[in-house]
């Protein structure tokens, strides 16, 4: 693909705003995960932007044919003056008022006529909490929990809250909450407790709502268990995360259990499940973080590693360190082994201590900058306050440091500019052994991502506190994926091992649906569908009709139109475990997202919570139960395992299309 601003990125640019326009953008606390303009240009990428426009790695998923012919067109010109159909400014999601969340690839007519599958079932149940500020939508769940409304919380609308209350509410702010509702004296009115912590920003009087003046007993110990068992849900649901960052949470909630357990006896159960919480959250952290400091973790193709690739994927955190190379001007490179999550001015002091001891090059004078520097040239420069920017890198996006001044010379690395064709290895592996192995692995990577984290990604870019670390790599392998079969294709010269190579990943494709993998098949046929291979007019005739009718009926699974109905009919057949085809799910988020309000003045939309909730259980259903691994160690197999684990790619659009031409020639 040319450089420059990638579709989807254009589509979520103008996307919101069109909604600007119709004044159904921003709101307090929207976030920043409105805009995705400017992620590749030099200087003006942050992390929410790069975040939105990995997406467009599936650029070919979110088109649909032109009615003039079958070219592909984009479904909203980003160069059309005219806004896209969606929903009337301030509507409503559920479905009595009519503002069903469709997805951006529906056309106006269709619109009419076909409603999202993913808003038809989260209207079902619908929130039983309407919209309002952030704390008293907590003290509402405290409320049903406790017994005191007339409609008891359901497991649904606690799930909703719980999944979704990052988006509108602190964790800080939401433990502030809890520990003051806990603290909270029988008969003390809003304000007069004199225990536990105030909330941050709450207005005078608002802290006691549902608490009555000379409330009974019986009142208040069921609302300390309300507010017991609300933590204990959240502590469950946030464990990992909580346990990476040693939260003193659980510890500050027990030691006020203990103090209130000589007024309430029965609490006794509680206290002991809370102290078994806390010695889970920081003895087990303590040890935890101390083996994991004895590893040095790589990421895809930051840094190689061929025996720790072998080694099973575990759910990556931000205090995991990792080798990773950054390069100067020259091409020379420094190795430095940083946190994952460190800040992008902490990587410059690693860079320039290492350089100051470094005999190839000396030390940089003046100011440097951190710089990202695609295989096509594109670059951008993250500033010095930008986290965790490693997971955030394209398949061959390197990072260099140099100064301002050189930022215009920087240039990609050689191999990612020339390639040597010749024969590819895949001609030595069978297909099922392939397919295997791309299942197995693509169950590490999905099995890694947390719930929270798609919410994160869509909802707050940079400004989360839990960052879609694992997510960005799924979404990376992804792209990966695609531009291994293009890769591998056009870097063979000789036609009758291209049609063989065609032949092997449509058996690929056919075999990864068959083990339920829809990322790896999905990816293998927009692979197939990348424009510099499907020109191959020789290639494609030698081959045989029983597998161009079989890659035609894989392709209609692609067909955008009727809102990807061909798709989301086939993940409606099948039985979980699956993996699915996860930049549609945040498709779906980013559409419901950018399409409704979060806030309406200080009032949180809960019924656009439970939406963005019902669509998050449905990664939770996917990874019901568990996918049967190949677990075979011959070398054979570890040689294939390796290979389909460190994949060499092109993924310089341009690159591949010469690389076509040479094969076959433009006619003319």
């Amino acid at each position: 693909m040319p450089a420059g601003m990638k579709p989807l990125e254009k589509f979520l640019k103008k996307q919101t705003s069109a909604l600007t326009r119709a004044g159904g953008g921003g709101g307090p606390g929207a976030g920043p995960g409105g805009g995705g303009g400017g992620a590749d240009k030099a200087g003006g990428g942050n992390a929410a932007s790069r975040r939105r426009a990995s997406l467009s790695r599936v650029v070919p998923f979110f088109r649909e044919p032109s009615p003039e012919g079958g070219q592909a067109r984009e479904v909203f010109s980003p160069d059309s003056e005219e806004a896209p159909p969606w929903p009337p400014a301030g509507a409503s999601l559920n479905g009595s008022s009519g503002g069903d969340a469709r997805s951006p690839s529906l056309s106006g007519d269709e619109q009419s006529s076909e409603a999202s599958p993913a808003a038809e079932s989260a209207g079902g149940g619908g929130a039983t909490i309407h919209a309002d500020t952030p704390h008293n939508l907590m003290l509402a769940v405290l409320d049903s929990v406790a017994g005191k409304r007339s409609v008891n919380c359901t497991e649904t609308m606690l799930d909703d809250f719980m999944l979704t209350h990052p988006i509108f509410l602190t964790a800080d702010t939401f433990q502030q909450v809890l520990l003051q509702q806990f603290c909270l004296r029988t008969g003390e009115g809003p304000g007069e407790a004199g225990e536990g912590p105030g909330v941050e920003g709450e207005e005078p009087g608002e802290g006691g709502r549902g608490q009555q003046y000379g409330e009974p007993a019986s009142d208040g110990i069921r609302r300390k268990r309300a507010v017991l068992s609300v933590a204990f849900r959240y502590l469950d649901m946030y464990r990992e995360l909580l346990q990476e960052e040693g939260d003193k949470f659980p510890k500050e909630l027990y030691v006020c259990a203990l103090q209130e357990l000589s007024r309430h006896p029965d609490l006794v159960d509680d206290v002991v499940k809370l102290e078994r919480w806390t010695q889970i959250l920081h003895c087990s952290c303590s040890e935890e973080k101390e083996s994991r400091r004895k590893q040095v973790r790589p990421l895809f193709r930051h840094f190689r590693r061929i025996d720790a690739c072998l080694q099973p994927r575990e759910a990556f955190r931000g205090s995991d360190e990792i080798f990773c190379r950054v390069y100067t001007p020259d091409h020379s490179y420094v190795t430095i082994r940083s946190r994952l999550s460190c800040r992008v001015g902490d990587i410059l002091a690693l860079v320039r201590e290492k350089l100051q001891y470094s005999d190839e090059r000396p030390l940089l004078p003046g100011k440097l900058i951190l710089v990202a520097v695609t295989s096509a040239g594109e670059k951008a420069v993250f500033r010095p306050s930008d986290e965790a920017v490693f997971t955030t890198l394209g398949v061959n996006t390197h990072l260099f440091t140099c100064q301002p001044s050189e930022l215009e010379s920087l240039l990609p690395l050689p191999e990612e500019i020339h390639w040597t064709p010749g024969d590819s290895k895949l001609h030595d592996m069978s297909a099922e052994e392939v397919a295997n192995q791309l299942v197995a692995f693509d169950w590490e990577l999905f099995s890694c991502v947390h719930e929270v984290e798609f919410v994160c990604y869509v909802f707050h870019g940079e400004q989360s506190r839990w960052r879609p670390l694992n997510l960005e790599l799924v979404l990376q392998r992804c792209s990966e994926v695609q531009h291994w079969v293009a890769t591998e294709t056009l870097q063979c010269h000789s036609l009758p091992k291209r049609i063989q190579l065609l032949r092997k990943f449509i058996k690929i494709a056919a075999l990864c649906k068959q083990q339920q993998d829809l990322l790896s098949f999905l990816a293998v046929l927009l692979g197939l569908d990348n424009p510099a291979l499907s020109r191959l007019r020789l290639t494609w005739e030698g081959l045989p009709g029983k597998f161009r009718k079989q890659f035609q009926q894989f392709e209609s699974i692609t067909d955008p139109s009727r809102n990807h109905k061909s798709y989301r009919d086939l993940i409606t057949s099948l039985t979980p475990p699956l993996i699915p085809f996860t930049p549609l799910l945040l498709k779906d988020l980013t559409f419901l997202h950018e399409s409704c309000k979060t806030f309406h003045g200080q009032l949180v939309n809960f019924d656009k919570m439970h939406k963005v909730a019902e669509m998050v259980r449905s990664i939770r259903r996917y990874r019901t139960g568990q996918l049967v691994m190949d677990t075979e160690t011959s070398p054979s197999h570890l040689q294939t395992k390796a290979y389909v684990r460190q994949l060499h790619v092109i993924d310089n659009q341009n690159l591949l299309f010469d690389l076509s031409c040479k094969l076959e020639p433009k006619d003319g």
